[in-house]
């Protein structure tokens, strides 16, 4: 991956396209413009046959740059970086921030590909890509530009674990208005790559984002209350808020639906469901049991909490914290 900056201090991760690719998408936009200098040759020769030699000449030279030189550079400006042959491989020509190209990127790398690839058949690129970092040629260094791969394989969404139990409700009064988009993506990301980092990487982390997080609401982080656990369940509080939102703005908001939501639904047969504060709903189809939700102190004791195993696993909803 190519972590590329953009004018927002955004990072994205670009992965760049390596030379085969690059070479295949060249050599299929060349055959087309070869196809398209023939064809247009038949017929300039058919219509210029009464002109003379040096005029014949002239209309052929014309030709070869506009089909070689101006039909890739008008291509990529009006497609934003996608040629045939690119289209074909899955490639786009984007600017070093992330961005489409425009008119003069693909004049300088238009202009600087007849010296490097027609010239000297591709000798000048192969070797400015091998020793680029990111396989750049010589036209993309002054242009300012880098060919990536637009088809990549999906990735999964994480799986976001639950947090304890003994949370449950606990921040249900937090204001929660302050916290960014941003800060929001970073905790999901978080907690779904959590067991994927090395543990004491993963700890530093998590007080990080916990602190971010607790600054941003103006309510500190309640003693005793991992990082990790205080992030699964701010995130849970947030995703309950939104669906009660959600079904209260709906047509179905004075139904069973939203009275079960605002009831808090106990888990029937075992159905996990996002946005239940305890992290389950009932299947379709089966009648949903309210119960109003246990109080929990905010200063309860340590011991009123669910006992853990001996890897310091939660044995109710096996949340594990990192070490």
């Amino acid at each position: 991956m190519s972590e590329l900056v953009t004018g927002e201090a955004v990072a994205l991760e670009l992965r760049p396209a390596r030379l085969p690719s690059r070479a295949l998408a060249i050599v299929l936009d060349l055959a087309v413009a070869v196809v398209v200098y023939i064809v247009l040759t038949i017929a300039l020769v058919a219509s210029t046959s009464s002109l003379d030699e040096a005029a014949q000449v002239a209309v052929s030279i014309a030709t070869s740059v506009l089909v070689l030189v101006g039909g890739p550079i008008a291509v990529e400006t009006l497609s934003h970086g996608r040629s045939l042959g690119k289209m074909a491989c899955g490639l786009r020509v984007v600017r070093d921030d992330g961005g489409p190209i425009r008119f003069r990127h693909a004049l300088v790398r238009g202009g600087i590909g007849v010296v490097e690839i027609l010239m000297t058949f591709g000798v000048i690129a192969c070797i400015a890509s091998f020793v680029s970092a990111r396989g750049r040629r010589l036209g993309d260094v002054f242009a300012g530009t880098l060919v990536v791969r637009e088809r990549l394989p999906v990735a999964r969404t994480g799986f976001l674990p639950p947090p304890p139990p003994w949370l449950a409700g606990r921040f249900s009064e937090l204001d929660l208005s302050a916290v960014p988009d941003g800060l929001w993506l970073a905790v999901r990301q978080y907690l779904s790559r959590m067991q994927q980092l090395d543990p004491q990487v993963g700890w530093t982390m998590a007080e990080q984002l916990a602190s971010d997080l607790a600054a941003r609401t103006g309510t500190p982080v309640p003693q005793g209350v991992p990082p990790t656990a205080y992030l699964a369940a701010v995130v849970q509080e947030r995703q309950a808020r939104e669906v009660r939102r959600t079904f209260a703005n709906g047509p179905s908001a004075s139904g069973p639906v939203a009275a079960g939501l605002s009831a808090r639904a106990q888990p029937v047969d075992g159905v996990p469901a996002a946005g239940a504060p305890g992290g389950y709903v009932p299947p379709a189809g089966t009648p949903v049991v309210a119960t109003p939700p246990p109080a929990v102190p905010r200063d309860a004791p340590t011991s009123d909490r669910p006992a853990a195993g001996a890897s310091g696993t939660d044995q109710t909803t096996g949340f594990v914290p990192p070490a």
